[in-house]
């Protein structure tokens, strides 16, 4: 199957309802024809994050502040807290941002956790269009040189042919 599944608001929303009513995993992803992996994700941000942002699944990724990141792992790695825990706590509405954050911390600190700027770095750009008359110039004299180059060479191989085509064929 091509890339992830987006399901309905309503199929979301009875996979809380069934496991209110006592049902496993396995049960409600046979029930609703959905793959139990996909189910124990609804679960967990359920369990961590109410019925709200289970029904907001799908609908927009959140941008997080700098901030909340920060606290968030840290209240993981330096509190103890668990992962639902902190999903709670911050209002995280998915564990997977949460996971990136915790290695991203974990191998570059707090830096890691920082926004990263978008878009082409300024001055990369591509030399302003202002030259100097000196600077057409050159580029002109340049492209003289190399056409001139490239017909003498044309040249050159036209007379080698004709001179062997002229001898004759060789012994």
């Amino acid at each position: 199957m091509a890339g992830n599944v987006l399901y309905d608001v309503g199929v979301r929303l009875r996979a809380a309802e069934l496991h209110d009513e006592g049902h496993g995993r396995a049960s409600i992803a046979t029930l609703l024809g959905v793959p139990e992996e996909t189910v124990r994700k609804w679960l967990c941000t359920y369990r961590s994050a109410g019925i709200e942002v289970l029904a907001m699944m799908g609908k927009r990724h959140t941008a997080y502040s700098f901030e909340t990141k920060l606290a968030a792992v840290r209240a993981v790695v330096d509190e103890g807290m668990t992962k639902p825990e902190a999903m709670a706590k911050f209002g995280i509405a998915s564990p997977s941002p949460l996971r990136k954050w915790l290695k991203a911390y974990r191998e570059g600190g707090p830096g890691a956790l920082r926004p990263k700027p978008r878009g082409r770095p300024r001055g990369s750009a591509s030399p302003s269009g202002e030259t100097t008359r000196e600077q057409e110039l050159e580029r002109r004299i340049e492209k003289l040189e190399a056409e001139n180059a490239y017909l003498k060479k044309s040249i050159a191989l036209k007379a080698e042919k004709r001179s062997r085509t002229a001898r004759g064929p060789r012994p």
